[in-house]
């Protein structure tokens, strides 16, 4: 199958009855495209930020619905929107406590295991020690070099300039892992303990540079909330596919 990899070839371009049967888009820019008179029998969208923007299917926004079904299914979810620290405080528990059940049901044989080549439970619970390395640590806190060794990085940092030599390049042992998130998990919980409206408030700079926005504390305390939430979803999806890969089993929530 062909790959087409940081084209701008297709913007603008007009399929008509034309076969993409099969095709996969992973982190590409679909804005504004437009689908008329087509079968979407099977297809399956996963955006993480559907939840800023629209999407239209015959003239209805579903994002509203998803959002509404997604919150159904991960009771505690909506609280990453919160903006008191009694709500973020309720947030962090909730999540907290759903990713312990993912953690600790997962069968040993299956932590290192991937499906399309997503992150494994191994690589996800890395990834979030560097999201709250990056959020709270530095964002919050001002570390200057924040993160652990063993936080995972997304695709692409290395050619974006960012210094790799601060992270391992072995591959860990899954307890090295759950003692690293563990020792990330009680930072959060030990600095909402204390939050107050007014800290929540207070302006920040974006952990990853740029000054086209400055978020607050609070907006900081949500992105670790979101990271969390959207990432759970993603194993808990795989997981339900290595565990059921005939696709009988009903989505894990």
């Amino acid at each position: 199958m062909t790959t087409y990899s940081r084209t701008k070839e297709f913007e603008g371009a007009t399929f008509e009855r034309a076969s993409l049967k099969g095709v996969r888009v992973r982190s590409s820019d679909v804005r504004g495209m437009t689908m008329r008179g087509v079968d979407l029998d099977g297809l399956d969208v996963d955006s993480h930020d559907l939840a800023f923007g629209t999407l239209l299917v015959n003239g209805v926004d579903v994002v509203p619905l998803v959002e509404a079904e997604l919150d159904r299914r991960f009771p505690g979810r909506a609280l990453q929107k919160a903006e008191t620290p009694e709500g973020l405080r309720e947030g962090w528990v909730a999540v907290q406590e759903a990713w312990r059940t993912t953690v600790n049901g997962t069968p040993r044989e299956l932590v290192d295991r991937q499906v399309d080549e997503e992150w494994s439970l191994a690589q996800t619970l890395r990834h979030l020690v560097l999201a709250t390395d990056a959020w709270l640590r530095r964002g919050i806190l001002g570390v200057e070099q924040p993160f652990h060794e063993l936080g995972l990085i997304f695709t692409g940092a290395a050619e974006s300039g960012f210094d790799m030599s601060v992270f391992r390049a072995d591959e860990p042992d899954f307890d090295e892992v759950l003692a690293a998130r563990a020792e990330r998990q009680q930072m959060v919980t030990d600095f909402l303990a204390t939050a107050t409206p007014e800290l929540l408030a207070e302006e920040r700079a974006n952990p990853w540079g740029g000054d086209d926005w400055r978020p607050t504390v609070g907006d900081c305390v949500r992105v670790v909330l979101e990271e969390e939430w959207a990432h759970l979803r993603y194993v808990r999806r795989d997981l339900a596919t290595l565990q059921d890969p005939q696709g009988d089993g009903a989505q894990a929530g």
